[in-house]
């Protein structure tokens, strides 16, 4: 009996996990390792293929590995909810052509609780290497009419929040403009590595100068 028991038991939840280990159709899953532990990301490469194709460049080609979570914006009156950025900071050497913007009202991927969401360029209708995690909905990220796009949310958290919101409870100070008491002291969470859990890497193939004359990453100011 408590063979049976225990086979019935192994039916039912080998199942559910199986499903927690396969991503939704559509869907690509990236680790990011940083040194306050593992963040799991869903990129809804159906409905912002640009946006997730641009990312995972990054990823494959290994332009987040070495950088940082630079960034924790917290809410005014509620600390606890916010946004985190991270990412290749003013890197130059790590830059790739920017793509275009695919604002949320296009997509309908909103700046919701553990939404990843894409940090402006220089061009503001797009994106280069850097990007934010939602703690906390965010709607004022969101586009809002013609002229205000917003940012370009594209996939979610679905594993490590609990890191995300440690980045945000650290202290803070320094920074400029927008940034002003914001940027992460007294130093980055570093970025280990980002990889692809899903389908294989497809590297851009373009020089990789950080790797050829590597000097130290610096977090914005």
């Amino acid at each position: 009996m408590r063979i049976l028991v225990a086979l019935l038991a192994f039916l039912v939840l080998v199942p559910a996990s199986a499903a927690q280990q396969r991503p939704a159709p559509g869907m690509i899953r990236v680790k990011i390792e940083t040194s306050e532990g593992a963040i799991v990301l869903a990129l809804d490469a159906k409905r912002a293929p640009k946006t997730t194709a641009n990312f995972l460049a990054y990823v494959d080609d290994g332009r987040l590995d070495g950088t940082g979570f630079y960034r924790a914006s917290r809410r005014t009156g509620n600390p606890k909810f916010g946004f985190v950025q991270g990412g290749i900071a003013s890197d130059a050497r790590r830059v790739l052509p920017s793509p275009p913007l695919e604002p949320t009202n296009v997509t309908g991927i909103r700046h919701t609780d553990g939404a990843i969401s894409m940090a402006h360029g220089v061009n503001i209708d797009g994106a280069t290497g850097n990007f934010s995690i939602m703690v906390g909905d965010n709607p004022s990220l969101d586009a809002r009419g013609t002229g205000r796009g917003g940012y370009a949310a594209f996939g979610h958290v679905v594993g490590g929040m609990d890191v995300v919101r440690k980045i945000l409870a650290k202290p803070t100070g320094g920074g400029r403009g927008p940034m002003r008491g914001q940027m992460i002291q007294p130093g980055p969470v570093k970025i280990l590595r980002a990889v692809r859990l899903d389908g294989a890497p497809q590297p851009t193939g373009q020089v990789k100068p950080w790797q050829i004359s590597p000097t130290p990453w610096i977090q914005p100011n």
